[in-house]
């Protein structure tokens, strides 16, 4: 017995007082995570074994109640021996046993056409305002000479006779759980339940070609570089007549010779000589449409930052906005002759120390500054 050692609650991850329904529901769900269809785990087929071992256990009366009582060793002396796992595919698994129908024939006809994606780039004056651009995209398109349906015009596709326009073949096998149906995609029509007899000249009876289309995409104010943007239906086309996918087009903003984005903020410097710092000055300030004028009180320190509330990026799907961040750079004079150097020094005499005086502390300035 394969799971002779193993606590056949503790492998379903049941309690001992576990309904039927709750042993049902814990097989299910190991059963999808460990079928070697879907895992890749190298003990994946021993270990659907041992957990079919153990609902086959525990899902009838009489051997659970044997089991409860004695153990496997009750199990061994009442003569139970597990019975040949069938582990066919995932799909015959839960639509034999569960009724789920999840795998297969038309449902998976119905599938839509592939996603394609595209990348656009843009200024980040784009991104401000928002814009239109025209995305050039390489897709399979439903083919307009036959309609779609990959036969030639005046003739039309014929129901497969192999699996009578299913898509699909079964097979009746049995398992530890009683009669297995396995089912699997046509081989003779590929699934789609139907044969193309004098294919389509133009598509080769596939009823799709690649073409170059172009498509129109909204770009919001204020997205943000590498954000993806959705376009409902403009993928490829799907097989058969089914839906198209989507296309997602990527935007890429490019970086901005004097302007640095922080979230929605805005982030530039300007730079001034001592004497406008000292005396005050309006200068020109970098923003993403034109410039704006900022005014610099007398007296504004080297390092500085001055914020310009609401001139920074729109918010997506938003009327708030960002503020831009101006750090103000002081340039000291680095050559001087000596008329010069003798004007700074009578300056620097008369002044004093009241001239220099701050409104508040450096620390508490610096404290300021991180708030």
């Amino acid at each position: 017995m394969a799971t002779a050692e193993r606590d056949y609650y503790e492998l379903l991850g049941v309690e001992r007082g576990a309904d039927d329904a709750e042993i049902k529901r814990a097989f299910r769900k190991l059963a999808r995570e460990l079928h070697p269809d879907v895992s890749d785990a190298p003990d994946a087929a021993e270990r659907f074994k041992e957990i079919a071992e153990a609902y086959e256990v525990l899902s009838n009366a009489e051997t659970r109640d044997l089991y409860d009582r004695y153990g496997h060793a009750g199990l061994q002396q009442g003569g139970f021996s597990p019975g040949h796992v069938d582990l066919g595919n995932l799909s015959d698994i839960f639509s034999a046993f569960f009724g789920d129908g999840l795998f297969g024939g038309r449902q998976a006809r119905s599938a839509r056409g592939g996603d394609v994606a595209a990348t656009v780039a843009i200024t980040l004056t784009d991104a401000y305002t928002g814009l239109d651009v025209n995305v050039p995209l390489r897709v399979a398109a439903s083919c307009e000479h036959c309609g779609g349906n990959g036969a030639e015009p005046g003739t039309s596709p014929v129901t497969c006779p192999s699996c009578g326009g299913a898509g699909a073949v079964q097979q009746v096998s049995q398992s530890v759980f009683g009669q297995f149906v396995r089912q699997s995609a046509c081989r003779r029509c590929g699934g789609a339940g139907r044969i193309v007899e004098s294919p389509c000249e133009r598509c080769d009876g596939d009823g799709r070609v690649v073409e170059e289309r172009s498509i129109e995409v909204e770009i919001p104010a204020g997205i943000h570089d590498g954000q993806q943007i959705r376009v409902n239906g403009q993928g490829h086309a799907g097989a058969a007549g089914t839906p198209p996918g989507d296309a997602y087009v990527q935007v890429r903003v490019r970086p901005h010779d004097r302007l640095v984005r922080d979230g929605d903020d805005l982030i530039t410097a300007v730079q001034v000589t001592m004497v406008d710092a000292a005396l005050g000055v309006t200068v020109a300030v970098p923003a993403p449409v034109g410039d704006l004028e900022l005014e610099l009180p007398a007296g504004v320190q080297p390092g500085e930052v001055r914020v310009v509330r609401g001139k920074g990026m729109p918010a997506l799907q938003s009327s708030r906005r960002g503020d831009l961040r101006v750090h103000v750079e002081v340039e000291v004079p680095r050559k001087l002759d000596d008329e010069q150097r003798a004007l700074l020094s009578q300056l620097g005499e008369r002044l004093g120390e009241d001239a220099y005086r701050r409104d508040e502390g450096f620390f508490d300035r610096l404290r300021s500054a991180f708030r």
